[in-house]
């Protein structure tokens, strides 16, 4: 197999390329693929692209010959072009979904703990066997990069941290089954789905449940990256650690396979409905581990360093709310 290389945005002294990563350094895609401009233009042909790319990977000489600087020498933007579609599954891990329903009593408020934690199991149990996923749309102007501020809003005080595995779709998928959708993937990235707890109810309009637009979509809400590696790399997806640490403290420490529908069950869900396209993003959910069950949230000065297996880490400053 050709050695692991990322892909990803970067930016210098000559403004944002796609770029390609092998051992910590930058090359230019746009000189080594042609009638590339950007990694939109980049997935449109992803899969013969790729192979484009892998070849280069493995060709010393070839890269020598090619532009290039040291990671640490250019700006780290988002990997995917913001104006593709955003699709988050929510609840998607058990023992998330059991944490989040002991801290805000969801069910019955006047069950003990261990009773609402038995019966989240239960009701856990019979999803996985019967339900289908849930999902929700996202606006990707809170797409940030992986080094960027978080910047909290002036609105709520309880604003939690939700790391997640996500996935660039590498080909149009309409309907496809859940045993071939892997093969539309991409690569894989880490988001971070930032969220203001207090923002998520209606109670105004009970029967509309939750509203995500106003709790999830702020600007910076969504740091993605630094790259995504492509798919080939990653033989499961299933197989993942995936841990947020702040302030140097472990907060969330989880593994993917504790998702209640998998990434292949989320991208044929998804695509039954909804047409996904190269570019297109999916984040799949959050393990165990939120502000909401330390009773502590993000607050000003606060640092996220942000790891999943394989692919790379992310270091998040919590900045206070600025003018508009």
């Amino acid at each position: 197999m050709t050695n692991p290389f990322f892909v990803g945005t970067f930016a210098a002294d000559t403004g944002p390329y796609p770029g390609l990563v092998v051992d910590e350094v930058v090359y230019d895609i746009t000189t080594v693929v042609p009638d590339v401009v950007d990694t939109s233009s980049l997935l449109r042909d992803w899969e013969g692209n790729v192979e484009l790319l892998a070849t280069f990977a493995q060709d010393a000489t070839a890269r020598t010959a090619t532009p290039s600087r040291r990671l640490s020498e250019v700006q780290i933007l988002p990997p995917i072009n913001p104006a593709g579609q955003l699709f988050a599954a929510g609840a998607n891990y058990r023992e998330h979904v059991i944490q989040m329903t002991v801290a805000h009593k969801i069910g019955n408020p006047d069950l003990s703990e261990e009773q609402l934690r038995a019966q989240a199991e239960r009701e856990l149990d019979e999803r996985a066997r019967t339900g289908e996923p849930y999902v929700w749309v996202g606006a990707t102007s809170a797409i940030c990069g992986a080094n960027d501020n978080v910047i909290l809003p002036e609105v709520g005080s309880d604003t939690d941290w939700e790391l997640e595995l996500g996935v660039i779709i590498g080909r149009p998928a309409y309907q496809v089954t859940e045993a071939e959708a892997l093969h539309y993937v991409a690569g894989y990235t880490i988001c971070n789905d930032i969220t203001i707890r207090s923002l998520v109810p209606r109670t105004d309009i009970p029967m509309m449940g939750t509203d995500w637009m106003r709790s999830k979509n702020h600007p910076t809400f969504f740091p993605t990256g630094p790259y995504f590696l492509p798919s080939r790399f990653v033989p499961d997806p299933q197989n993942l650690e995936i841990s947020l640490a702040l302030n140097g403290t472990v907060m969330q420490k989880g593994h993917t396979s504790d998702m209640i529908f998998g990434v292949a069950k989320l991208i044929s869900y998804i695509s039954s409905l909804v047409a996904l396209r190269p570019g297109d993003m999916v984040i799949t959910g959050s393990p165990q581990g939120n502000g909401s069950h330390w009773g502590r949230f993000l607050q000003e000065g606060d640092v996220m360093e942000s790891t999943i297996s394989g692919l790379g880490t992310q270091r998040n400053l919590i900045q206070g709310p600025v003018g508009p």
